[in-house]
Formats: C-alpha cells, sequence, structure tokens
C-alpha cells in the first residue's frame, strides 16, 4: 500500500479497532452488526450528505430475514410495497415467490434512500458515527498488525490508526486499490438507461414492460407519484449524459408511447461492467458491496448481497476484534461469501443476455424459458432461490459435518428462531420434549451460547425431519447439527465437542 501525496497532516488521536470506508447499505448494516457486538466502528464517508438517487428499489425476502435477525425489519416492511413476484432478465413469466419457504415470501418495494436512512439511524442508536465529507486517500498497513487510513477531511488532512479496515466503497473503491486486491472481470459493453419522471398517462399496470426488436422498457412506481423508466435501446449505446429527449424517443419507439414523462429527478445510463475481487480479505483490510462485486442492475440483487456480505462478516470480524477467534477466523468469510459474489456475476450477465440480445436465437431462449417458468415448479423454485437469496449456503469441508451444516436455518412464522437471535450470539436449540442435560447448559454457558427448545424438527422441512440438536450462527446458518438421539450419553458428548470445538467465538 502507498501513501498518497495528500496524506494526513496530523494524526487523529482516537484510534478504532474498526473503520469502514463508506456510507451505504452494505457499511450502514456492517457497522450495526458489530456495534450489535460491543464493537463500535467509525465510519467515513466521502460525500457531504446522502444521494437523493437510489440504485436499487428493492429487498429481497433473505435480505429482509437478515433484518429481522436483529429485530429490525417492521420499519422497512412498513415503508415498502410486497410484491409477491418478480423477473427474471425481463422475462414475460415471472418468478413466483410466494411459495418460498419465508415468513416474507415477497420481492419488498422500497427505494434505497429509504433503506440507507434507517440502516444509519439503527447504527446511530447503537453509538456509530459517520464522518460525512472524510474522503479516505490512501491506506498504509503496518506488517500486517494494523492499518492507517489517509483521509481528506473538511477541516484538513489527518489519519487515524485501525485494527482493520472495511472497504464499503463501491466500485471504484480506494480501499481496494489500496490493498492492491485485484478486480477482474469484464468491461461494460452495453448501457442500459435509466429514468425518473412525472407520467401524465403511466400504465395501468405496475411493473410494465415492453419487450421487442426495438429494446425494452420497463415503468416502476416509485413514491410521490413518479416513476422510474429504465431498460435497454440498442440504437443509443453511448456514455453521453441521457437526456429527456433520448428517454422519450427511446419509450415512443419501444412501447408506442412516452407516457406524458416529464419534470426528470434524475438521468442517467449505466453498464454491463462485472468483476469480482479476487480477494475479500488481504490481511487487516477487507471488502463488503460493491466494492468487492459489480454487475448489470438486473434482477434487484446487487444492494441485497452486499448487506447479506455485511451480515456474514460482522459477526466473525467483531469476535477476532475482541480476541475471542484467532485471525485466521477471518478467512472463512472470504471462503464463504466469494463462491456467492461468483455466482451473483454468473446469473447477471445471464439476465443480462436476455435483456440485450435481440436477435432471433434469444428471442427463442426467452420464449423456451418463459414456458418453463410458466410450468416447471423445479425451475421456478430454482430462480426464485438466485434472485431471494435464500439458496445460499455455506457447505462444510467436513466429509462427517451434518448435511444441514452451513444451510440457512429457516424460521417459519419469523417468531421462532429469529428473536433468539437479536441480541448477535449464537443459539443452541433443542429438538424435542424432556429437560436439557445440565453438561450441556453449563457447556454452553462458556461460550456465551444460550440454550432453547424448537420445533424446527417439526416445521423446519424434510431436511429437518430426526435433528435433535442444531448449533444456529448469529447471521441464521446452522454451524453443527445432529440426530444423535438426545438420551444418553453418546448425545452429550457430541454436544460437549462440538461446544469445544468452537471455544468463545460467539
Amino acid at each position: 500500500m502507498s501513501t498518497s501525496p495528500r496524506a494526513a497532516a496530523h494524526r487523529d488521536s482516537s484510534d478504532q479497532q474498526v473503520v469502514i470506508v463508506g456510507a451505504g447499505p452494505a457499511g450502514l448494516w456492517l457497522a450495526y452488526e458489530l456495534a450489535v457486538a460491543g464493537v463500535t466502528p467509525l465510519v467515513l464517508e466521502r460525500a457531504e450528505r446522502r444521494s437523493p438517487h437510489s440504485k436499487a428499489l428493492g429487498i429481497q425476502p433473505r435480505t429482509i430475514e437478515v433484518l429481522a435477525l436483529r429485530g429490525r425489519h417492521q420499519d422497512v416492511i412498513a415503508g415498502g410495497r410486497p410484491l409477491p413476484n418478480w423477473h427474471f432478465g425481463m422475462l414475460d413469466s415471472r418468478v413466483d415467490f410466494r411459495g418460498l419457504p419465508t415468513p416474507f415470501p415477497y420481492l419488498l418495494a422500497q427505494p434505497q434512500t429509504v433503506t440507507e436512512e434507517l440502516l444509519e439511524d439503527y447504527a446511530a442508536q447503537r453509538g456509530v458515527r459517520v464522518r460525512r465529507g472524510h474522503e479516505v486517500v490512501s491506506l498504509t498497513q503496518d506488517d500486517g498488525r494494523s492499518v492507517t487510513v489517509h483521509v481528506k477531511g473538511p477541516d484538513g488532512d489527518y489519519s487515524i490508526g485501525a485494527d482493520y479496515v472495511v472497504g464499503a466503497d463501491g466500485s471504484r473503491s480506494v480501499v481496494r486499490r489500496e490493498a492492491g486486491i485485484d478486480f477482474p472481470g469484464f468491461e461494460t459493453s452495453v448501457y442500459g438507461f435509466l429514468g425518473e419522471v412525472i407520467l401524465d398517462r403511466p400504465p395501468l399496470t405496475p411493473g410494465f414492460t415492453a419487450l421487442n426488436e426495438a429494446g425494452r422498457l420497463l415503468v416502476i412506481p416509485l413514491p410521490g407519484g413518479r416513476f422510474r423508466v429504465t431498460g435497454y435501446d440498442p440504437r443509443n449505446q453511448t456514455r453521453e449524459p441521457l437526456t429527456l429527449e433520448e428517454l422519450r424517443d427511446a419509450s415512443l419507439r419501444i412501447a408506442g408511447t412516452d407516457f406524458g414523462m416529464r419534470d426528470p429527478s434524475w438521468l442517467s445510463r449505466f453498464g454491463n461492467a462485472t468483476r469480482l475481487a479476487s480477494t475479500y480479505r488481504k490481511d487487516r483490510v477487507l471488502l463488503a458491496g460493491d466494492a468487492a462485486h459489480i454487475h448489470w442492475p438486473a434482477g434487484g440483487v446487487g444492494l441485497n448481497v452486499g448487506l447479506q456480505d455485511a451480515a456474514n462478516l460482522g459477526w466473525k470480524l467483531a469476535a477476532v476484534v475482541q480476541g475471542r477467534a484467532d485471525e485466521g477466523f477471518l478467512d472463512t468469510y472470504h471462503a464463504e461469501r466469494h463462491p456467492v459474489g461468483r455466482e451473483l456475476a454468473e446469473h447477471t450477465l445471464a439476465q443480462t443476455a436476455l435483456i440485450v440480445g435481440l436477435t432471433p436465437e434469444v428471442t427463442a431462449l426467452r420464449a423456451l424459458l418463459n414456458e418453463a417458468i410458466a410450468g416447471t415448479p423445479a425451475f421456478t423454485g430454482l430462480l426464485a432461490g438466485k434472485l431471494s437469496g435464500l439458496d445460499t449456503a455455506y457447505p462444510s469441508e467436513d466429509a462427517d459435518a451434518h448435511p444441514l451444516t452451513g444451510t440457512r436455518a429457516h424460521d417459519p412464522e419469523g417468531d421462532g428462531l429469529f428473536p433468539l437471535l437479536h441480541d448477535g450470539r449464537a443459539v443452541l436449540l433443542m429438538m424435542g420434549e424432556g429437560p436439557v442435560d445440565a453438561e450441556v447448559t453449563a457447556g454452553a454457558a462458556t461460550v456465551g451460547i444460550a440454550v432453547h427448545p424448537s420445533q424446527l424438527a417439526e416445521t423446519g422441512g424434510p431436511a429437518w425431519s430426526g435433528v435433535t440438536a442444531a448449533l444456529i450462527r448469529p447471521d441464521g446458518h446452522v454451524w453443527w447439527a445432529t440426530g444423535t438421539p438426545r438420551s444418553g450419553a453418546e448425545f452429550t458428548a457430541e454436544v460437549r465437542k462440538a461446544l469445544e470445538s468452537l471455544p468463545a467465538v460467539f
């Protein structure tokens, strides 16, 4: 790492355990997660104020679950609009979410600005400070022992030390660049358009789409009577700023009307550049959100994957900072989330091909996929799992591990498991009737884990059938499970061994 010519003139006297660079959804939720675990980070944000524009408009089911794990979903749901189905690649047949195994079987339509405001408020309630107008210009790392962040602030340059730094600073991440982390992938080859406008003659159908040889168009209602008009126009493939006249022209050619659009509040183009960081961790620097992965905004998944990065990283980083786990534990963050980023890149590239492909071959493929979605529940479920985030699992490398290890623990009504995780601590679930062995209770207490009775063996689906105990991570995934009957010394010894294999991580 190098030091910028604009590096600090003085050193901030209040060094930090964790500095988060970027106050977007990933950075703010990570800050909240750390604070819940007892580590209060400092958040540095280059912009002086939150952007008035919303790149993302939807919150997927797994993200709502992540918020529910901390009891922070009610306000988010109250301000959004549930949509029971969503599109994959702007196909005509929609992916139905209503059968998903979650208490939140829908996409929640909500502007990113609203989501960010709520997340920042949650973090502030936990004592997190966001320094706005503070631009990180470089980093230096001291032989893997600490990181110094060099900042250009409103009152001059300064530097601040940290045990760890997390880059949640977007696609042009300074943290990623300064850490020397590669960002391989594909350059932009096609551009989409986006405009937020008033429509005097809006379409009668929410989520109106038009798809033909002239291009693709999607109209999404927004709060305050505005609409987002977005899509792909093969005639205007340029990096030049979008104008209202171009937006009207594209709408007329693709949809046959401009819907009486006027008074734009945002006009933009976006590209299909797709990149994935080579590693999510380099020594004491980590990446999350768009700093780790970028893609065409297809399917409304980007914000969600970033926030779920934060959910995976928060409890792990807190355990390391507080000395409850060794530094190598952070390697599991890359091991678990990098494959998710790779899958994100793959299915958004596939959606991009469906959206921008206007050839007879792509038209035929779209027809085939429309038929498959409409008539093949298993295929529809596959796509729903990818879009919703509910299919994310972190399989164990241990061949003897229970099949549930790494999977998401299902809470059918949202009132069984989720409330047990509100304090950010793991829980040991005991299935069936009868008292818990005193030795098990004592062993769990030594690593700060509470023991709770559970009905997941009956309500969690076929995979949970026969399970007698399960250890649930703070992020709602299964750490360990067993089907050994609870009566007898074998069960007690197995639980004790599981607890001893992960001392004090939680």
